[in-house]
């Protein structure tokens, strides 16, 4: 595996012998200093260019350049996911023979980078203009809307998850509890370690960094709620999900000064109990 010297030796290169290619930038989290270097960590390189046309569509071009690829993916080619076409960059997702993975962007727009980032190679001082706050990406602290919003979201999906579960459909069970519980269970999560740490710090795409801001025993319970596909199994797992919600939404409410709606959560903990009873059968 080529190291992160090489690479960026090899970007500087191709970037200061094509006249077309006005400036290079690493990004992400090789250029933040504050997150662990691993093997596994992508390169996110930016390539500022004045046309995006001749570097569209041309994987032939990136071999070229950069080696062989195992795999690749041309996301503004794809129709799959139905998102409008970005007009100011093109990107190519790759990774290579020998285990390094790119995601390569070329940009005729540098001044939004949105990450951080370090100048590789800057030959039209186009990236002296370019900007980034790092504190952008920190939990935010929600109000009193946001927050009632993610508790009410999270009690009334419940019914859902439950509903599942009492049919036994399991891939629509999982579905429901992991599109739309774990991701209000993330946000009580994040508030909690946004008031411990002043809203300094930021946790992480889907969360990725919770293990290192949460308190092992809250850690410990939140692996808990990745459970097994397997019906008792979810069940508990529900429970003791909508245990720790509870728990961290009332600490949360009370760091910060919201309200707390007790009422849903009593009256979702009914409708549920009663549904894995199957009271509403007899």
């Amino acid at each position: 595996m080529r190291t992160e010297y090489e690479i960026l030796e090899l970007v500087k290169k191709i970037a200061g012998e094509d006249s077309r290619i006005n400036a290079a930038a690493l990004c992400g989290s090789r250029a933040d200093k504050s997150v662990p270097r691993d093997v596994y960590q992508d390169y996110d390189i930016l390539l500022c260019v004045s046309e995006l046309a001749p570097f569209k569509n041309n994987l032939g071009w990136l071999e070229d350049n950069f080696g062989r690829t195992l795999i690749a993916q041309l996301p503004d080619e794809m129709e799959l996911f139905e998102e409008p076409a970005r007009e100011d960059c093109y990107a190519y997702l790759a990774i290579f023979e020998d285990g390094v993975r790119i995601d390569l962007t070329f940009t005729t727009d540098a001044c939004n980078i949105g990450e951080a980032f370090e100048v590789i190679l800057d030959k039209t001082g186009v990236l002296s203009k370019a900007h980034f706050s790092e504190s952008r990406y920190n939990v935010s602290r929600p109000d009193q809307k946001k927050f009632s919003d993610c508790c009410n979201e999270f009690w009334w999906c419940v019914n859902n998850v439950a509903k599942g579960l009492a049919r036994e459909q399991i891939p629509y069970a999982k579905a429901m509890f992991e599109c739309n519980l774990r991701p209000m269970l993330n946000n009580i999560l994040c508030w909690y370690i946004g008031s411990i740490t002043d809203f300094s710090v930021n946790v992480g795409k889907y969360g990725k960094h919770l293990k290192t801001y949460l308190p092992d025993s809250i850690y410990e319970k939140y692996l808990k709620t990745y459970c097994a596909p397997d019906v008792s199994r979810m069940w508990a797992c529900l429970i003791d999900t909508c245990k720790l919600f509870s728990d961290m939404a009332r600490l949360v409410a009370d760091e910060l000064g919201v309200e707390y709606n007790t009422s849903e959560e009593d009256g979702m903990r009914v409708y549920l109990m009663n549904i894995k009873n199957r009271v509403y059968e007899r």
